[in-house]
């Protein structure tokens, strides 16, 4: 099952479905991961009920943060605010599929840490946002 998970990872750092930024968009957050260079930008579309209607990604950095990235965006569509503020590390990984280690996981949740940042309107991330 670990291949099949692999397989997704790399299809989807190779050919993301979600990557771009949106003019216009209601929500827009930016961050990098400094240890490894990663950068990942998020913005968001809401619609009248505050449900994400559009979500993107942009940025650089290995096949785990951009793959990551990638499914989270496809994930929160449909999703009320509130919705995308509760998401938790363990949904981040649930999507990834495989076992990370400490630094293959800083990886995986800047894109959570990214969304949830712009999420709640904060001025900057912390990881405390993805604990």
């Amino acid at each position: 099952m670990d291949d099949l998970y692999r397989e997704v990872i790399i299809d989807r750092y190779k050919t993301p479905h979600y990557r771009g930024r949106l003019d216009p968009h209601d929500i827009a957050f930016e961050d990098d991961n400094p240890l490894c260079g990663d950068h990942i930008a998020v913005t968001l579309r809401l619609d009248g009920d505050n449900r994400v209607s559009a979500a993107a990604f942009d940025g650089h950095g290995c096949a785990i943060s951009q793959a990551s990235a990638d499914l989270l965006m496809e994930s929160v569509v449909g999703k009320t605010l509130d919705e995308v503020k509760a998401l938790t590390k363990q949904d981040v990984l649930d999507l990834l599929g495989i076992e990370l280690g400490p630094v293959r996981l800083k990886c995986a949740l800047l894109s959570l840490k990214v969304l949830k940042a712009g999420a709640y309107g904060l001025g900057e991330a912390n990881d405390e946002l993805v604990e």
